[in-house]
């Protein structure tokens, strides 16, 4: 793939990308919205009235803890829809980095043992390289690979042709950190949405404060609830984020190194520069001029 190919074809997959997470936004409010209008704020409702019912009923009585109660409120809600969110993002970038492992178990210079790859044959052994299909050309490993060739049939340097592939294998390990920008940041907004409804759970029971000192607990209690269990929510849904974050920055960065790795062992080992018949002439001549010298 020529250059210009390559870029829009990096542009096209962004977009691609971009499109498939708003996408991917719009489906998780749909469903998580419907979920929580359909099943857990009724059943939530449900439990409130018996448990309010009971503890009039009997001052002892210590109500359990529902899920439904725990999930019903709007933060909870919020941190829910974000938490599947990034999940599919993070999905959607391990299977990419997957397949792209899959080419590293695959032969894609074809050179066998005891051959030399010289500028001369960089344009030969390319083809089979180019010749992959269009979306596996944008992997890291085939750019590797072709970057590398062309440079060393360029400049007749194997260490210019080494610097190519670890500066594309570098650049690429820089793409991948900056494109995980946007799960760190749903990691942070979890635990801070998470905190505004402790926030807004105390600020209504500060409110109904008077109540309490007349003798009705209830809605103070329930005000706490609120503040403590959108807390927890946010806390363990970023914990479990944060986990499947490291996984797919660990694997993007395994791809990186297994690249620059395959690069080095399948194509740099194999670059050899010929000798150049003028260089070995003179120093046979200088080698002559030595012998005539008496001693």
């Amino acid at each position: 793939m020529a250059p210009q190919g390559r870029k829009q074809g990096m542009k096209h997959k962004y977009l691609s990308e971009v499109i498939y997470q708003l996408f991917a936004l719009v489906i998780v409010i749909i469903i998580v919205h419907a979920v929580y209008v359909a099943v857990i704020r009724p059943n939530a409702d449900i439990i409130l009235e018996q448990q309010a019912a009971m503890q009039q009923a009997d001052e002892s009585y210590v109500p359990d803890q529902s899920i439904y109660v725990i999930m019903r409120d709007f933060e909870q809600e919020t941190c829910i829809i974000l938490f599947f969110w990034a999940m599919i993002i993070i999905g959607m970038k391990a299977s990419r980095t997957m397949k792209e492992r899959a080419l590293l178990e695959r032969e894609l210079l074809q050179v066998s043992a005891g051959t030399s790859i010289l500028p001369e044959d960089a344009r030969q052994f390319a083809r089979p390289v180019q010749a992959l299909p269009v979306h596996e050309q944008l992997f890291l490993l085939p750019r590797a690979l072709l970057s590398g060739l062309h440079r060393f049939g360029t400049t007749r340097s194997v260490q210019d042709a080494a610097a190519t592939v670890r500066g594309v294998c570098e650049s690429e390990s820089d793409r991948l950190e900056s494109e995980l920008t946007i799960i760190r940041y749903i990691a942070w907004a979890i635990p801070s949405i998470g905190f505004l409804g402790t926030v807004r759970g105390i600020g209504t029971a500060l409110g109904q404060a008077q109540q309490a000192v007349n003798g009705d607990i209830m809605g103070v209690t329930m005000s706490l609830g609120v503040a403590f269990n959108s807390t927890f929510v946010a806390l363990v849904t970023s914990i479990m984020l944060m986990f499947l974050l490291h996984q797919l920055s660990l694997i993007q960065d395994r791809l990186v190194l297994d690249s620059e790795n395959y690069c080095n062992d399948h194509l740099i080992a194999y670059l050899q520069v010929p000798e150049r018949a003028g260089s070995r002439a003179g120093v046979r001549h200088s080698n002559d001029e030595q012998q005539v010298l008496p001693a």
